[in-house]
């Protein structure tokens, strides 16, 4: 089969890969829709730190398929699936507390085995979730960031009526305010770099897009960026008894300076928050068959597998001044249909 891989740091391409046997306890799952984000930009060129990932790797934590076979108590042939990508081990202390984020054994579909930017994946049976039939693949392929930024969202209460900025314009910084509004907050305030990504972030939730940085302080201060100055731009923000959540992940070895008296006068909490866990995975998937949220509004790009080389440099930010980019995802078995652009109505 073809298979979008990595096999080592800064060599990318479609290569004929063996298909994945039919294993005992897994489910063999044709991936039809993959989410490409900056996170696949760091595998690609090795910037993630190595404890985090093998090469050689076949891309693709994000996505949506259809299961090949009937397996018992799990799926049935056809049926459309979403998979969580942690594999815990289930017995470690983490584990049994729920953070299955954190399991001692790290691994993890698209970092350390196989993703789905594949034609055919086999993933354990029990991470499998069943979508019902009228969830569109558009929609049901952002469950794996949804639930990243929901567990950060969800980790700690939210009381309602927060002031909160986000900083960041990509996908986790959209979906932050689309996840955000949930909470009842009294108002969003996504900060980002591009005016063009106005319209996505008000369709997001957001009721202010600047590229200026605020004079006022906030409640709730997201940083979805990714970069060391956006870190300090999230503290610099943040008012005394503010949480600080960072959601976006800086290059390996990125530091910034941080004046702990501040931090502690301002009575600040700093929730640094790594990927997903099986509740807060399960909890999104809920909420997405009873169409609660659809973020499909949000996909700005569409290739084939074939035109990766375009999904990459769109991720890069080769985009023109007056194309917002939002999500940007690859279709594994349509034809070609590249550069689709939703513009969503605010």
């Amino acid at each position: 089969m073809k298979a979008l891989v990595v096999t080592k740091p800064g060599v990318v391409d479609v290569i004929e890969v063996a298909s994945p046997p039919a294993r005992a306890g897994e489910v063999v799952i044709e991936p039809r829709l993959v989410g490409m984000c900056g996170t696949d930009l760091e595998l690609i060129d090795g910037s993630i730190d190595p404890a985090y990932v093998n090469y050689p790797l076949t891309l693709g934590h994000e996505w949506v398929g259809v299961a090949v076979d009937d397996v018992p108590g799990v799926v049935r042939a056809g049926d459309h699936v979403v998979v969580e990508g942690v594999v815990p081990c289930g017995v470690c202390d983490a584990c049994r507390r729920g953070e299955t984020n954190r399991c001692v054994i790290y691994d993890e579909i698209g970092f350390t085995r196989p993703g789905a930017a594949a034609q055919r994946i086999g993933v354990p049976g029990a991470l499998v979730h069943r979508l019902e039939a009228a969830v569109e693949f558009d929609d049901a392929v952002f469950v794996e960031p949804m639930a990243v930024v929901w567990r950060a969202l969800t980790r700690i209460p939210l009381p309602s009526g927060l002031e909160v900025a986000i900083v960041g314009d990509g996908t986790i910084a959209l979906l932050a305010a689309h996840l955000v509004r949930l909470f009842d907050p009294s108002s969003i305030v996504v900060i980002g770099r591009r005016e063009v990504q106005s319209s996505l972030a008000h369709a997001a939730g957001a009721h202010e897009f600047t590229t200026t940085q605020p004079e006022v302080k906030f409640d709730l201060v997201i940083e979805a960026a990714g970069t060391g100055p956006a870190v300090s731009s999230a503290l610099a923000l943040a008012a005394r008894g503010a949480m600080v959540i960072l959601l976006g992940l800086p290059a390996h070895g990125t530091k910034v300076e941080i004046a702990p008296d501040d931090l502690v006068n301002d009575d600040l909490v700093i929730q640094g928050s790594f990927s997903y866990t099986s509740t807060s995975w399960r909890e999104v998937v809920e909420r997405v068959n009873a169409r609660e949220l659809r973020p499909s509004f949000l996909i700005s790009h569409r290739f084939a597998l074939s035109e990766w080389r375009d999904a990459v440099a769109v991720l890069r930010g080769n985009v023109a001044d007056d194309v917002s980019r939002g999500k940007v995802v690859v279709s594994i078995s349509e034809p070609r249909r590249s550069h689709i652009r939703h513009r969503p109505t605010v």
